[in-house]
Order: structure tokens, then C-alpha cells, then sequence
């Protein structure tokens, strides 16, 4: 349905621009934009492969693994369904690690294989607890360092572009603090209503 409705306004615009004798200016934004995007991926790109390489290393150093083992009883508490070893859990701390570090990309691949672990957990095809649980909270991004807005703001000169980090951690506490009252609340309204 969203393709639907960028590809009318798209069109929308470009009859507009016909009529309006506007269509030099349209083309010109078009092959601008098409070279910034292209300009801004290969900076990110260089960007997140930095990051990740960071990443590597912090787990070949071990760093990873304390901080997997300084989250666990967290997670532990937020998904008390998942049996203590099972895969699930691992795929969601890697996400939350990859996410702290504001690599949301690296991120996306571990949320998408602990949600396939969480499936297969509940043996059902509608959303667990923990499966809601988890998109609420992978939802709400707590980010540490920002590192993809880092980049784009270097990439466009930024003075100072790490400024952001301080009001990034709050804003993203705020979420994940909304995320998690949001997902209790609905949680036991639901199972009040059961009872």
C-alpha cells in the first residue's frame, strides 16, 4: 500500500511539474538527489564497516561476552519464558549489543533470527510475550554512540558530530523506558481480562 501511495504522489508531482512548466527543475533534483544518496551511502558504508571491524574485535577481546554476561540477568528477567541456554537469548543480546553501538544494520539479521529462535519456541504463528516483548524493545533502540548519525553528520561537515551523543542516550532511555511500561501494561490488561 505505500508503494501505492509514493508511486501516485511521484506521478502527481511530475504532472503537476508538466503542466507547471516546472520539469527541468524536477529532472535536475532528481539526478542531485540520485548523486547525493549514492555519495551518502559509500561514506556510511565505510562508516558502518569501521564499526563493525570495532565490533570484531571487541568480541575476539572478549568485551562482548562480559557485556552478554553483564545483560543476561536483565534479559533473563524481561523474557522469564525462555529456558535459561536456549539459542533465543543469545540472538537477542547480539541484537541489543549491535544496537547500543548504534549499528543498526549489523542489528537487524540478529533480531531477525532471535525472532525466527522465539517462533519456534512458542511452536505458534502468533506473537509470544517475548516475541512482542522483543519488537517493542528493538523498537525503541536504546543507542549509546549513534555511529550511523555520527556519519552522516561528518559527511556533511558537521562541526561537531558527536554533540548528539548525550541527548541520543536520553531520548533512547526515554523510549525503551515507554516501550517497557507500554508492553507490561498491555501484557497484564490482557491477562486480567483473561482471568
Amino acid at each position: 500500500m505505500v508503494n501505492v501511495i509514493w508511486a501516485f504522489m511521484a506521478m502527481v508531482g511530475i504532472i503537476f511539474a508538466m503542466f507547471n512548466g516546472t520539469m527541468e527543475e524536477v529532472n535536475k533534483a532528481l539526478f542531485e538527489s540520485a548523486n547525493d544518496a549514492v555519495k551518502l551511502s559509500i561514506g556510511l558504508i565505510s562508516i558502518l564497516v569501521f564499526w563493525l571491524g570495532i565490533m570484531k574485535i571487541a568480541e575476539e577481546a572478549g568485551i562482548l561476552k562480559q557485556l552478554t554476561r553483564l545483560l543476561r540477568p536483565i534479559v533473563a528477567r524481561l523474557f522469564p519464558e525462555i529456558p535459561k541456554d536456549h539459542p533465543a537469548l543469545g540472538y537477542i543480546l547480539s541484537n541489543f549489543t549491535a544496537n547500543i553501538f548504534g549499528l543498526g544494520n549489523a542489528a537487524t539479521p540478529l533480531g531477525i533470527k532471535a525472532m525466527e529462535q522465539l517462533k519456534e519456541l512458542s511452536g505458534d504463528d502468533k506473537a509470544s510475550r517475548s516475541m512482542i516483548t522483543f519488537l517493542a524493545i528493538n523498537t525503541a533502540g536504546l543507542t549509546l554512540i549513534p555511529t550511523t548519525v555520527i556519519a552522516i553528520r561528518m559527511q556533511y561537515n558537521s562541526a561537531a558530530p558527536t554533540e548528539i551523543v548525550g541527548t541520543t542516550i536520553m531520548a533512547s532511555s526515554f523510549t525503551l523506558i515507554s516501550a517497557l511500561l507500554l508492553d507490561r501494561f498491555f501484557y497484564y490488561r490482557s491477562k486480567r481480562r483473561k482471568d
